[in-house]
């Protein structure tokens, strides 16, 4: 579907990447593709909170696919109607590389932008491209850890900060702490079990059961549940995705009074182990908030590579400083904070579900 003229002769085409298949094979051919362009990850938006995803492109309709920028509209009373690139994406990078491309996508948005009066429209790249797009304005500020798997497993783990990772590696095994990974029903539970009491002990929602089976289904075997045991209690959880080269971990849950086992270490060594030895290039361990010096030092003592992330965000007119606060970080979203704190644990899974559509 054609939806603009911009430039002389340059024209931005509509595609569904849901079932338009030149979108997954150009994601197969580009380089900086990611598991957050996938097919399987927009199925899995499109069916736990209803955003319909679209490509915007130049090139013309049946031929193979050399360009294009991923985007779902979210529609929310809440938070506001506007488009993201993408919805609970750590970064989503435009697979733009020609000045005219960028200039013809980037002027459609604008035109889509005032003629839907949406709030915003968001990007999450992982290059800097404020230089191409001045109309953009920074938003927050990520810290995004990826690890380079080239090197042999022994000198990734020498790379590893030696009085905490390897040595609560080792705690690991030491203690005894029992390993199992797949996407079973029985391990689903223990995962989300763990996630529930993590994202309580944080006063964060909790994503919805259902984003995490809707995650297993689209994905299949690219996903694996990791959890470690002590005895019989699930102690630590996560859950990593693959797609072509890069292991991403992306979600993960514990229970506070088992820390000290090194159950984290444990699943994450693992997963390591694994890419590894089949071959990947890249694990990726996610993004994090540039002010949670935790976080930041726990990834930088794997010895990941830390990069900047800047998400950006245009409004008509332009807007004041609390238009491009992170969604959810407004009086409405310290308020669903606030509620979350007094929801029993039973229930928090409801909320979540209530909560997450309006937040990507």
């Amino acid at each position: 579907m054609q939806i603009s003229g911009t430039l002389a002769q340059s024209v931005v085409y509509r595609v569904n990447p849901l079932v338009d298949a030149r979108w997954e094979e150009f994601l197969q051919r580009h380089p900086r593709a990611t598991v957050f362009h996938s097919v399987s990850w927009l199925e899995t938006l499109h069916r736990s909170y209803g955003y319909e995803p679209a490509v915007l492109t130049t090139t013309p309709p049946g031929a193979a696919l050399r360009n294009g920028l991923v985007l779902c509209h979210v529609n929310s009373w809440l938070t506001g109607r506007r488009l993201v690139s993408l919805p609970f994406s750590d970064h989503c990078e435009p697979l733009l590389d020609e000045v005219a491309d960028w200039q013809a996508v980037f002027s459609s948005l604008e035109q889509e932008l005032r003629r839907q009066k949406l709030r915003y429209v968001e990007l999450r790249p992982v290059r800097a491209i404020d230089g191409i797009l001045v109309p953009f304005r920074s938003t927050h500020t990520y810290c995004l850890h990826q690890l380079d798997l080239t090197p042999d497993l022994d000198i990734l783990f020498q790379q590893c900060h030696k009085s905490s990772t390897q040595r609560k590696i080792r705690r690991a095994w030491r203690e005894g702490l029992h390993y199992e990974e797949g996407r079973t029903e029985p391990l689903l539970d223990a995962f989300y079990h763990l996630l529930l009491l993590t994202r309580k002990r944080h006063e964060l929602p909790p994503q919805p059961k259902l984003w995490f089976r809707n995650l297993i289904d689209s994905f299949g075997e690219s996903l694996k549940i990791r959890v470690a045991f002590k005895n019989q209690t699930p102690v630590t959880a996560i859950l990593t995705l693959r797609f072509k080269d890069t292991l991403t971990y992306k979600y993960g849950g514990s229970d506070a009074q088992y820390h000290n086992l090194g159950g984290i270490h444990l699943l994450l060594w693992k997963s390591i182990q694994e890419a590894k030895r089949e071959g990947l290039r890249v694990f990726d361990f996610g993004r994090s908030d540039s002010d949670n010096k935790g976080l930041v030092t726990f990834k930088n003592r794997w010895g990941a590579a830390c990069s900047t992330l800047h998400y950006l965000r245009i409004t008509d007119p332009p807007a004041s400083d609390e238009a491009f606060a992170p969604t959810g970080t407004g009086w409405k979203g310290r308020l669903a904070t606030r509620i979350l704190s007094r929801v029993q644990h039973h229930l928090a899974d409801s909320f979540g579900h209530w909560i997450y559509k309006h937040i990507g």
